[in-house]
């Protein structure tokens, strides 16, 4: 029996991958929970399509996050934070406001894609990573100072 993935199942497939389970298999379980269709000529034809328009709008986003790395490559930003006499910071600096610092810049990017190599709970200079796409990261330099 050919069935049409509609999610990730382990041991399985992926999504949109045609596999051939047995029918009781695929009768019992995998089309009654909603994890899969049946594999007929029509739907694949529609498999087909979709998978098409996919990779033409991944390619889009891809190519938009090339830019955007190459236009993050020189920018180095400054954040202000209360600090003490030692250097050290009331609190850390955290995500939100790198996304803040870059909203300032011109770039809109979500707090969820940002990290740091190491927390910045000092005075100083720090690297942020940036996962704009899957397949694009950028390394991105930024100083603490004190307000």
């Amino acid at each position: 029996m050919e069935l049409i993935l509609k999610q990730d199942i382990k041991n399985l497939g992926e999504k949109d991958d045609i596999v051939k389970v047995k029918p009781g298999y695929g009768r019992n379980y995998l089309i009654p929970k909603g994890y899969a269709t049946l594999a007929t000529p029509s739907a694949k034809k529609v498999l087909a399509e979709n998978i098409k328009q996919a990779t033409f709008k991944q390619e889009k986003i891809r190519k938009d996050a090339d830019t955007m790395a190459a236009k993050l490559e020189g920018i180095k930003l400054t954040i202000g934070a209360k600090a003490g006499e030692t250097g050290k910071i009331f609190g850390a600096v955290n995500t939100i406001q790198v996304a803040d610092a870059l909203r300032k810049e011109g770039f809109d990017v979500d707090r969820r894609r940002i990290t740091f190599e190491v927390e910045p709970k000092f005075i100083g200079e720090y690297v942020a990573n940036l996962n704009l796409h899957k397949e694009v990261k950028v390394k991105l330099h930024f100083e603490v100072v004190a307000e």
